[in-house]
């Protein structure tokens, strides 16, 4: 599951409209933060754009989607291959989330 739903309940204190709210805040800024990622010009950008993703994934609890952001953030920027691996991971395990955050959400 691309959400730990207890997870996700604990952090909403059970609150169905906040979780919901909370997971269109995701759905918008998740593909935002993966373009800044992708645009990184520097070591420091790469790491603060890996790291907002790993949190944001963190306090959701999709797990899948921190590990990866987490790997990235470890990244060194210079190699560029293994940079672009680590972004093909996170960009992966982010499809899978707002898919599932667009069934769990949808009308």
């Amino acid at each position: 599951m691309p959400i730990d739903r207890g997870h996700l309940a604990r952090f909403t204190r059970g609150d169905l409209a906040l979780e919901r709210e909370v997971l269109e805040l995701v759905r918008v800024q998740l593909p935002l933060s993966l373009a800044r990622l992708q645009v990184s010009t520097s070591g420091t950008e790469w790491r603060d754009g890996a790291h907002t993703i790993k949190g944001s994934a963190a306090a959701i609890g999709a797990w899948r989607l921190a590990r990866a952001a987490e790997r990235a953030e470890t990244v060194d920027f210079a190699d560029a291959g293994r940079r672009q691996r680590a972004l093909g991971r996170v960009r992966a395990a982010a499809g899978d989330l707002l898919r599932h955050i667009g069934r769990l959400c949808a009308p």
